[in-house]
């Protein structure tokens, strides 16, 4: 948990916490703007599917556009965009990959429901799908445990987590199993659980990246910064386009910086959370802490003004959110000191 909620600090959403979108191109401004949302279910039971990525695209294949992770009902939102022909894709690991194309060339918004199927192999060493040695009573807990998480309760979180450990118990190689469990004990904040969880899931697959981010987020929790450091460069060495890596990343060397007094000598510690607070908004410029973590370190430096710039924004992408209304007293004293000011550079 939070040491001080009263001071500044970051909100993060976790890698694997639902509803969060990365807007990786810009977009058009303009009054003429469309938006798609659709839901992801899985074939078996017709579950929704939470925590699933989903990719929007644009239809002539120039590449990704937005990310989105869906909510505990399945769903998805990608708004603000122009008028276009876009592919909606979705990747979870153990089913297959699966797409669908609207047309939003005359209409202001499409829905897209898309299906995931199992997608079973006879590789024990390939990772992304289901392995073909898992036993039918490991995978049928393992469903039961991904149905409890994709209800809107948070009080079935525990449920979910006992069929995970179950599933383990049955087939301990289970590598989706251990990524969820220890997601699951993050959601309950029972983190030496969840490292333990996470830490078995890199040694059985060294490229989870996903579980080094949320290794990253519990060892920052811990105030542990080493050790986030560490798991975090790993996990963007795997993957370099995960903007909340990147994030997690910044704030480490935030807090680094914020246990050094003199600003000359923690000037290299604020310059590197600033190179990886601006690659975190590079990918997702709708990330509202990292607007947050980046007027904070263009306070510390006296760029004031700047600060005031992405203050308003967090403010502006999350109006209630958890440091909402400390950042509007801040904005408010800069405002009345800094009216006349110009900021210097990092």
């Amino acid at each position: 948990m939070f040491s001080n909620r009263s001071r500044l600090l970051v909100s993060l959403t976790l890698t694997l916490t639902a509803g969060l979108v990365v807007t990786l191109a810009q977009v058009q401004n303009g009054p003429s703007t469309v938006e798609v949302h659709g839901q992801v279910r899985f074939t078996d039971g017709g579950t929704p599917a939470y925590n699933v990525l989903v990719r929007l695209e644009s239809f002539d294949g120039g590449g990704s556009i937005s990310e989105a992770f869906t909510d505990r009902l399945g769903k998805f939102r990608f708004s603000g965009l122009p008028p276009a022909q876009y592919s909606v894709r979705v990747h979870q690991p153990g089913y297959r990959d699966t797409q669908q194309n609207v047309d939003l060339q005359t209409s202001s918004s499409g829905f897209v429901m898309l299906q995931l199927s199992r997608d079973v192999i006879d590789s024990s060493t390939t990772t992304g799908s289901i392995d073909a040695r898992t036993p039918p009573a490991a995978q049928k807990e393992f469903d039961k445990g991904v149905t409890a998480l994709g209800t809107a309760d948070k009080n079935e979180i525990p449920t979910a987590v006992r069929h995970f450990e179950k599933a383990i118990a049955i087939y301990p190689q289970f590598v989706e199993a251990r990524l969820k469990l220890g997601t699951a004990c993050m959601d309950l904040a029972e983190w030496d659980k969840a490292e333990q969880a996470l830490l078995a899931t890199v040694e059985i697959d060294p490229k989870a990246a996903n579980a080094f981010f949320a290794l990253g987020e519990i060892y920052l929790q811990q105030n542990k910064l080493a050790e986030a450091e560490k798991v975090l460069t790993k996990g963007l060495a795997i993957d370099d386009h995960s903007f909340l890596g990147h994030l997690s990343l910044a704030r480490v060397s935030w807090e680094k910086s914020r246990q050094i007094k003199d600003l000359l000598e923690a000037k290299p510690t604020l310059e590197k959370s600033y190179e990886q607070v601006k690659r975190s908004l590079e990918l997702n410029p709708n990330l509202a802490s990292a607007h947050l973590l980046k007027g904070n370190l263009l306070l510390r430096v006296a760029r004031a003004t700047d600060a005031l710039v992405e203050f308003d924004e967090y403010l502006r992408l999350e109006p209630n959110g958890a440091f909402a209304n400390e950042t509007r007293a801040v904005v408010e004293k800069i405002r009345k000191a800094t009216s006349h000011q110009t900021g210097r550079s990092l």
